[in-house]
């Protein structure tokens, strides 16, 4: 039986992966930004001001993705539209069929009117708890340091205050190169002494020295994206689906269970891989790494969880099986505690897909 986009919009699903300012609905920046009298918007119109979002992202390069992020911040400036935004995001998470969402976003990109940090993130953890409350959908808040600002350890300080609160964990983003990991190696050590949890953008734009670091030198417990761990594979050149031998990161990863973030439309939109079908997903998912598919940034890439899901199916030849493992994989990852995970999986993941099973009359294999 063919999986439809209907039946993959009704999985459970999880999102490890998702920037809170890459998400916006084209009309609420619109509204936003006039009630704050940004002017700088290249249209007034939703239908274009969507095509847009999605031409920019779409020139293959990850500096040139990451321009659009230039409106969708400058519309975030006060508590109540950081509200709006996450309250939002909750509602089209719960459309989607999401049951559990990582969203993260760098609280330093939101002070252009005066607010302080603390303000920014109680605004956005007040709009996914109301969020929580009206759809049902539980969150994890996750702060981003960015590699090429030196306020890496005031953010992780940021993310300490706040984890009785609902932020789960700390991330590092932003342009790869000439910003290796190591350069916020303070933040780091103090987010492990704090004994919290740490996912690194890496291997996206950079190469695997790139994912090495953030392993390594930065005690990353997931890695965000991980495209480029693919240079540490040799596949066999008659079957590019065969490994012939990994290397020692390759091999470590996969010995440790350490979770990819893997975000196929973002990968492609970015250039960093030529094509969906050349994406070592695929690979990956054979040779059993612990990989999650996620949506990255949904304005830009045009994208929700039932199109990234979809996309897996029909590109990796996956089951109806194998998409309920990629959720399991995901809420088995998530930065909440083991007993809240251990909770969705047997009460909302599993219990989805055995109706969905049943309705469509599959066996499990």
């Amino acid at each position: 039986m063919k999986l439809t986009e209907k039946i993959i919009r009704a999985m459970p699903k999880v999102v490890l992966h998702d920037h809170l300012d890459g998400g916006l609905r084209p009309s609420t920046i619109i509204e936003l930004a006039k009630e704050q009298k940004y002017t700088k918007l290249p249209t007034s119109d939703p239908g274009e001001l969507a095509e847009w979002f999605h031409r920019g992202a779409r020139r293959g390069s990850l500096p040139l993705y990451l321009e659009g992020f230039e409106h969708t911040t400058a519309v975030m400036q006060t508590e109540e539209a950081l509200e709006r935004v996450a309250y939002e995001m909750m509602e089209d998470m719960n459309n989607d069929g999401v049951v559990y969402v990582e969203t993260r976003f760098a609280p330093v990109f939101h002070t252009k009117n005066g607010l302080h940090w603390e303000e920014v993130v109680n605004a956005v953890l007040r709009g996914l708890e109301k969020g929580r409350k009206d759809f049902g959908v539980e969150y994890g808040l996750i702060i981003s340091a960015m590699r090429n600002m030196k306020l890496s350890q005031e953010m992780a300080e940021l993310a300490i205050d706040f984890r009785e609160r609902g932020v789960v964990g700390f991330d590092l983003a932003g342009e790869e190169g000439g910003f290796p990991p190591k350069k916020h190696l303070d933040a780091f050590n103090y987010i492990k002494r704090e004994n919290f949890h740490i996912t690194i953008h890496a291997g996206e734009a950079f190469g695997k020295e790139s994912i090495w670091q953030a392993i390594q030198w930065c005690g990353a417990d997931r890695i965000g994206h991980a495209t480029r761990l693919i240079e540490d594979i040799a596949v066999d050149e008659h079957e590019p689906n065969k490994i012939v031998k990994m290397g020692y990161l390759a091999q470590y990863i996969l010995d440790k269970r350490i979770p990819l973030e893997i975000c196929l439309t973002s990968n492609v939109d970015t250039g960093a891989v030529k094509s969906l079908e050349e994406h070592p997903f695929g690979l990956y998912y054979k040779y059993r790494f612990r990989v999650t598919i996620n949506t990255d940034d949904r304005l830009m890439s045009d994208t929700t969880m039932t199109k990234e899901y979809k996309l897996a199916y029909e590109t990796f030849n996956l089951s109806f099986d194998d998409l309920e493992k990629l959720s399991i994989n995901a809420m088995k990852s998530a930065f909440i505690p083991y007993k809240q995970r251990i909770d969705l999986i047997y009460n909302k993941i599993k219990p989805g897909f055995k109706k969905l099973r049943n309705l469509l009359k599959l066996k499990k294999r």
